[in-house]
């Protein structure tokens, strides 16, 4: 299974400069915990990722410091060069990234770098839970066929 397979397109975004609060909000009105920080790439028209910024972040690196999170912009709090996963490199390549460094997501990016997707390890539980059921259905219709086939 590949990593574009199952990853999230639908990638909430922020850029270096934006208000760190602004940034919080946009965390709480799209229900999300993490924001892939981007910069574009005019010349495909796209956008790669340079950083992220985890709803984690804030709390432990601004709130609990007792710093003004008015104050800041993202560029100050998020994590630069994060980890990504290639869009056709295989999930479990993947997990093992995301063990390895101790994260639950990954930017997921194209053959030119460019953003794509965000993987999360939800995806991953939804995509085997999915293959399992498919294991659950075949053996339950293998028992009616042999049950049909043998009154």
């Amino acid at each position: 299974m590949k990593v574009g397979d199952i990853c999230g397109r639908n990638v909430v975004t922020v850029r270096e400069f934006d208000e760190l609060a602004a940034s919080a909000q946009l965390m709480r009105e799209h229900h999300i915990g993490y924001l892939v920080v981007v910069e574009p790439d005019v010349a495909n028209r796209t956008v790669l990722p340079v950083g992220v910024l985890t709803d984690r972040d804030i709390v432990v690196g601004v709130i609990a410091q007792g710093t003004d999170p008015r104050t800041l912009r993202v560029g100050d709090v998020m994590k630069r060069k994060p980890i990504l996963a290639e869009e056709d490199s295989s999930v479990s390549d993947a997990l093992r990234h995301m063990r390895e460094i101790g994260v639950r997501r990954l930017p997921v990016v194209g053959v030119m770098g460019q953003l794509v997707g965000v993987l999360s390890l939800d995806d991953v539980l939804d995509a085997f839970a999915e293959q399992l059921m498919d294991v659950a259905r075949s053996i339950r219709h293998e028992l009616k066929m042999e049950g049909a086939l043998r009154p």
